[in-house]
């Protein structure tokens, strides 16, 4: 379905034809009518598919034909991320050419000059204001903000806002708000949560979902199965040979972002990082730089993951596994937007199997496995199912066949003064010994391994134990300490000296 089949006016679609908009994508064409008609919408279609002109469009059609004659707030979008929040007003300016309509954009991380510039657009009554949760709040309780005159508002990006915690902060701006307004809720994923949310907040919604949560079609999958050590390597490989589409390097951490790009700047290539360490004059400058060329890589973190939409991005990689199916979505939903093709790879160590195939049976199809690089070696066997009972059987401690890290760390904390068991008694009877005596007694390749490491109660010979332990007892018996003096009994070292006995 063509933009010019529908009751927009004629300066929208001049609009649209400037930025050669013509054909409209599923989630526009099933929710512009419904936008137009006046109804409440929840809608769910995954990243890339045009949502935000699906919203933008019918919004800027009802702000023309209404007018604001009062110069008040009468639409608000409320989003997770600044950097979202600017991508939304970028694309109001171009639909907005032709249209006497003002937008102001809501955001934290600036300076008092950009304070001053939100205030005064608000107050000054701007058409359409997009902002995030945390700032808005803090305008309409030190700057005098009115939302009592919104008809209209949007929420973007619903379940990645209240995956950070935002629930409380949009209730309280929806209470400063007239209950007789349109609202639009907007989601990648449509959770229980988002369904209680919308119940709340919507009036008898219209629901449209396109393609929960499935990676676009058009988007060549593919995993390298391989150890830790062996992903840098696997990096130079890929960018060995400069590629003029741009790409995105994602990883789950921040120190891993900066040593990627140190990697890669030490390659020569044009790269930059993202990370929430950096100011946001600082993340705006690398964010213009990848958007208009200067910057062909990006390393970052989930931070552009969702609502970021660049042109030409032909790869995305997944240097770490996403904790959550629906972040390997959002991520690799950076390439292959609208009508392009893109590609995916994602890096999967030994102990990330379990969490790669999880994601394959959330997205309902098996990635291709690719071949490593001859450069980098061999890397593991892909078995999801054996690394999870490897993990199970760790974590249940078998009692026999022991590893040597928890005989390890059960010597290091007998070496603290701690024992999590009773000491084992010989048969023979006597005084009770402690295990590691017996152990002591009759050495083992474990025991001599343990010596070796200086770890473990082999090191102790059985009388300084039995110092330690009588030591103790003396302690426990409130015995005077060895200063001599009788009036002063202190029992704090002799207890942290003390083994622990009860389980």
């Amino acid at each position: 379905m063509r933009f010019d089949e529908l009751d927009l006016e004629d300066e929208i679609l001049d609009g649209l034809y400037d930025m050669n908009f013509e054909e409209m994508t599923p989630v526009q064409e099933k929710t512009i009518p419904v936008i137009l008609d006046g109804h409440d919408i929840i809608g769910c279609a995954q990243t890339g598919t045009g949502k935000t002109a699906a919203y933008t469009l019918p919004l800027l059609n009802k702000l023309l034909l209404e007018g604001n004659d009062d110069n008040v707030i009468k639409s608000v979008i409320i989003v997770p991320t600044r950097e979202l929040a600017q991508q939304i007003d970028q694309q109001f300016q171009g639909f907005s050419y032709y249209l006497p309509l003002s937008t102001t954009v809501v955001y934290g991380g600036g300076d008092g000059k950009g304070w001053d510039v939100q205030k005064r657009g608000m107050l000054m009554g701007s058409d359409v204001v997009i902002a995030t949760p945390g700032r808005m709040i803090s305008h309409l309780q030190n700057s005098g903000v009115d939302l009592s005159h919104v008809e209209y508002l949007i929420l973007d990006e619903a379940d990645r806002m209240l995956d950070m915690g935002f629930a409380d902060d949009i209730m309280k701006i929806i209470s400063f708000m007239p209950k007789e307004r349109q609202t639009l809720l907007f989601s990648a994923t449509l959770p229980p949560k988002i369904r209680d949310l919308a119940k709340t907040i919507l009036r008898d919604p219209v629901e449209v979902s396109i393609a929960i949560s499935k990676p676009n079609e058009s988007i060549d999958q593919s995993a390298y199965i391989c150890y830790e050590a062996q992903k840098q390597g696997i990096i130079r490989e890929l960018f060995k040979d400069k590629s003029e589409s741009k790409a995105i390097i994602f990883s789950s951490s921040k120190l891993k972002v900066k040593e990627l790009t140190h990697t890669l700047k030490r390659m020569g290539l044009p790269v930059a990082a993202m990370h929430s360490d950096l100011e946001q004059a600082q993340r705006e400058e690398v964010m213009l730089d990848f958007k208009n060329g200067h910057v062909k890589i990006l390393v970052a973190t989930d931070i552009v993951a969702r609502g970021i939409d660049i042109e030409d991005i032909g790869l995305v990689i997944n240097y770490d596994v996403p904790h959550d199916p629906e972040d390997y979505i959002h991520r690799i939903g950076r390439t292959g937007r609208a009508d392009a093709t893109g590609r995916a790879v994602t890096f999967v160590s030994e102990k990330e199997q379990g969490k790669f195939h999880t994601i394959e049976r959330f997205i309902e199809r098996e990635v291709r496995k690719a071949e490593l690089p001859e450069s980098v070696g061999e890397g593991p066997k892909y078995e999801p199912d054996e690394q999870r009972k490897r993990g199970r059987g760790k974590k249940g401690g078998e009692k026999q066949g022991e590893s040597r890290d928890n005989r390890r760390r059960r010597g290091r904390g007998n070496k603290s003064g701690k024992q999590d068991r009773k000491p084992a008694t010989s048969k023979e009877g006597g005084e009770s010994q402690p295990a590691a005596e017996v152990a002591a007694a009759t050495p083992s390749a474990d025991s001599v391994s343990n010596a070796q490491a200086g770890l473990g109660e082999a090191r102790r010979s059985p009388r300084r134990r039995h110092r330690r332990r009588r030591s103790s007892g003396k302690a426990r018996e409130g015995i005077a300490n060895q200063t001599g003096n009788s009036n002063s009994v202190s029992t704090a070292p002799a207890t942290q000296a003390a083994p622990t006995t009860a389980e």
